[in-house]
């Protein structure tokens, strides 16, 4: 896809993002539905019309400022994001060497304020839900979308966190997952009930809303599937021994699977790589740490060995809690946030790893028993 120069202005956090004590009885019922803001492009690459749906009525707010800028505004009518007319999605580094702080936390799936608790009582952000992490990586190992009903909350809070860390010198790292992919392939297994009113509200498909003429469809179309910081390399799923055998560098993995994502707008058919990375061993689907066929421990040594890491961080295969295995070569981090109850987040320093829990406290990483 065509990457558009541009001038990314300010961003302004207001009620529609901000953090608080009230987050927890701000619920959404498919009764009533508050959902947005959706921007879309037009065939010049300029913003065409912003869409929020609003107590089950849409609203489309026209870009029409003579200052080339754009306000977006929630359903209440309160200020939310300042856009340029020209949006640029660029492609991220897929190696890091010099983080001193990581923290590293996987499949929200929509739950918008056990997130923002667990990332506040850890010292990622404060209290207004603002970047509070220095120069620190945060990185979340994919599944945003599905299963709970705070979804696009979410991804604009990520958005807006991402630019905020960059100008700190830290990073947000949002990879994809499995259920991303689902969804931008119109894939709506597991779609919470609001969003398909959100579909009958606005007659158009889910996924359209997340095409490549939106912003938010050309960023998630920007993340990668893998990335190494240090000594750690990050996947939602995992590394399937043969991959190590193809000996291909991580840069190339993400180009070819980013290539391949959008299945039904490709020119052609996916490439045999292509198919490989977005199937059952591909790094968003595999569970051979977890589940039979196990991979060994050769295999993962000959994996570590191969990309010069120590440890590798996935997601995608629920834990109660962060759990190590292959004595704390592979470290799982999905803490079944996805149930709305109780999550996790790694936190690393100077290669120290810790699991902090969602009060706040700073645990050891205990080995998974496979009898669990």
């Amino acid at each position: 896809m065509k990457l558009f120069s541009s001038y990314l202005l300010l961003f302004v956090l207001v009620t529609t993002f901000q953090i608080s004590n009230d987050a927890q009885a701000n619920t959404q019922t498919v009764n009533v539905i508050s959902d947005g803001p959706y921007i879309f492009l037009n065939d010049k690459h300029k913003i065409d019309k912003i869409i929020n749906v609003c107590h089950n009525s849409k609203v489309i707010q026209n870009v029409s400022d003579k200052d080339n800028i754009v306000i977006t505004e929630d359903c209440s009518g309160n200020k939310a994001l300042s856009f340029s007319r020209f949006y640029h999605s660029a492609k991220t580094a897929v190696e890091y060497k010099t983080a001193h702080s990581i923290a590293a936390i996987s499949d929200f799936h929509g739950q918008y304020e056990l997130m923002a608790t667990i990332l506040t009582n850890n010292g990622v952000i404060d209290e207004n839900g603002n970047w509070d992490f220095d120069k620190g990586h945060l990185v979340i190992t994919g599944d945003v979308f599905d299963r709970g009903d705070k979804v696009t909350e979410i991804l604009w809070f990520l958005f807006n966190l991402e630019k905020q860390a960059i100008k700190q010198g830290g990073r947000v790292h949002l990879l994809l997952g499995n259920h991303e992919t689902m969804v931008l392939n119109d894939d709506l297994r597991y779609l919470h009930p609001k969003y398909f009113k959100v579909e009958k509200i606005l007659k158009q498909s889910y996924s359209s809303l997340y095409g490549d003429n939106t912003i938010l469809g050309q960023w998630l179309r920007s993340k990668n599937v893998l990335v190494k910081i240090n000594n750690i390399l990050f996947a939602h799923g995992g590394f399937h021994p043969n991959l190590v055998k193809k000996e291909l560098p991580l840069k190339k993995l993400n180009q070819v699977f980013s290539n391949n994502i959008t299945k039904p707008l490709l020119p052609i058919r996916r490439s045999e790589l292509g198919d490989y990375l977005h199937k059952t061993n591909g790094p968003i689907w595999y569970r051979g740490y977890f589940r039979e066929p196990l991979a060994t421990s050769d295999e993962i040594d000959n994996l570590l060995r191969f990309y010069k890491i120590n440890h590798i961080v996935v997601g995608h295969t629920s834990q109660t809690n962060i759990k190590s295995r292959y004595d704390g070569r592979v470290i799982a981090i999905d803490s079944s946030i996805k149930n709305g109850k109780y999550g996790e987040i790694l936190l690393i320093e100077k290669s120290k790893l810790v699991r902090g829990t969602m009060e706040g406290n700073k645990l050891p990483i205990e080995e998974l028993s496979m009898k669990e």
